[in-house]
């Protein structure tokens, strides 16, 4: 059997951390003069308790590296059981949730996904506000660090092809994990800060730039309004804009460009392909809506821009009528939200850097066909990608496109319209917190879905997040054999 002490010890750290930080907003409503600050505090409580227990039962478990299953286990449970313990202030307090949408709340935190089931947010308590934040902020710092450092060893869907890149661009300047965790921190707090203070120069209330700041770095999409960027509509789906990219980038190449290395961002093959991408999806549909509608060009620019970089970007801010848009549109969003940002960030979806390597083996087998005695090699920004990266990558998209069907049906069996179960399960898989649908419609959140169609996007955006495998391998007998 697995020792799973290792993994119980590092989990329950990340509980007192968590209950330190619910302190946060606590004092904010208690500077509010708001009761809702003492469910707060009670929820810092259990779950300070509970990871304390848990450290002193396994104190002396962690000697050493953790092993591959191990860090399967870590990652999973960090994803599943952490929320357990995010969700209680929603379920305990302002807007006292049931605990499947307070669980549902907090996965849509932490994954990045966006999605709420929570509607009038304005008249939330500033200190839950902030919550939600922070969750989005500590889930996007969380995965930027599994998806550097924990995916490509665990050679979760490809991505051990970056294992390299990862732990030996900088020769001696990183050579341990721990070192690479440090700059990725560094570089993750500097992009917030820089977008917190952007938010307030153009006019955003200290708590909506804090936490729209730490959603939109996170790409998180969690909004502290009903209205999300429709209350700072011009300056803000600009700036919103910038930032929603520079947090979907490979943060490798940020920490690249502090030692003082720019050529790697502006050569990296991925993020040219992303934001080419996007550009044409953009220009299709400020096209598309002038010539259907009266709307001016700048309106429908800035509109198509914000939104779809939002999508892309799996953040899940909204901003004008872009939701009710429909037709075309419809269809090139789902396109680039299935296909997300870039790997090594804490965006989501399959990622431009799968696609690219499917898009590169479907040219060299087509060469293969029409020229037999060719040997046509998968190559991927110069490098040559080896089968087991294919393999994984296979498994990958095989999984994610059957689970997205399966999952469809199984929402729509809850009683939810067709069109409203494809994009819930396909805003949860890919962590794109956007809604579509009848039912998503009148309120722009998931408050309408029922109970069983909540539970199937739960586990939908904790299977994204991870890149399918990392969870559905622990489920294996073999897995637990030795």
């Amino acid at each position: 059997m697995i020792d799973i002490r290792p993994v119980a010890y590092v989990i329950g750290r990340i509980l007192i951390v968590l209950a330190i930080l619910m302190l946060a907003p606590a004092l904010v409503d208690f500077r509010d003069g708001l009761h809702n600050g003492f469910r707060i505090f009670e929820a810092a409580l259990v779950t300070g308790f509970v990871g304390i227990c848990v450290v002193l039962a396994t104190q002396n478990a962690l000697r050493g590296n953790l092993s591959v299953k191990q860090a399967y286990l870590l990652t999973t449970g960090i994803w599943v059981l952490v929320p357990v313990f995010g969700a209680l202030p929603f379920w305990m307090g302002a807007p006292h949730l049931r605990f499947s949408d307070a669980y549902f709340e907090a996965v849509s935190g932490i994954t990045t996904t966006g999605a709420t089931v929570i509607f009038g947010l304005d008249e939330l308590p500033a200190g839950m506000n902030l919550w939600r934040g922070m969750l989005n902020w500590l889930g996007g710092l969380g995965i930027a660090f599994i998806a550097m450092i924990f995916l490509p060893l665990m050679r979760v869907g490809g991505m051990q092809f970056f294992r390299t890149e990862g732990f030996e661009t900088f020769g001696k300047e990183l050579p341990r994990a721990t070192d690479l965790a440090v700059e990725l921190a560094r570089v993750y707090v500097l992009l917030t800060v820089a977008c917190i203070v952007s938010y307030g120069l153009i006019g955003m209330t200290a708590l909506d730039a804090i936490v729209n700041g730490a959603a939109t770095i996170a790409t998180g999409g969690f909004s502290p309004s009903d209205l999300s960027f429709e209350k700072y509509s011009g300056a803000g789906e600009y700036v919103g804009t910038l930032f929603m990219l520079l947090g979907s980038l490979p943060y490798l190449r940020y920490v690249q460009l502090i030692k003082g290395d720019a050529k790697p961002l502006w050569r990296d093959a991925q993020a040219r392909a992303y934001l080419r991408w996007l550009g044409v999806a953009v220009l299709l549909v400020t096209v598309w809506q002038v010539a259907r509608t009266d709307m001016a060009w700048e309106p429908a620019f800035r509109q198509s821009l914000f939104n779809l970089t939002s999508i892309m970007s799996s953040t899940g801010f909204f901003s004008g009528s872009f939701p009710a848009w429909g037709g075309f549109m419809l269809i090139v969003a789902f396109v680039i939200g299935t296909v997300g940002a870039c790997s090594g960030s804490s965006a989501a979806g399959l990622s431009v850097f799968r696609v690219q390597v499917a898009m590169a083996a479907l040219r060299a087998h087509l060469a293969q066909i029409t020229s037999p005695n060719t040997v046509s090699v998968v190559r991927y920004d110069g490098r040559r990608v080896e089968n087991d990266v294919l393999n994984g990558l296979i498994l990958f998209f095989t999984g994610y496109i059957l689970l997205l069907g399966i999952m469809t049906v199984a929402v729509s069996l809850t009683g939810v319209d067709t069109v409203s179960a494809l994009f819930a399960v396909w805003t949860s898989l890919g962590n794109v917190g956007y809604g579509f649908g009848p039912l998503v419609l009148r309120t722009g959140t998931f408050i309408d879905f029922p109970q069983g169609a909540i539970a199937i996007m739960t586990v939908a955006m904790l299977l994204g997040r991870l890149g399918l495998l990392a969870i559905l391998v622990i489920v294996l007998p073999s897995f637990w054999r030795r």
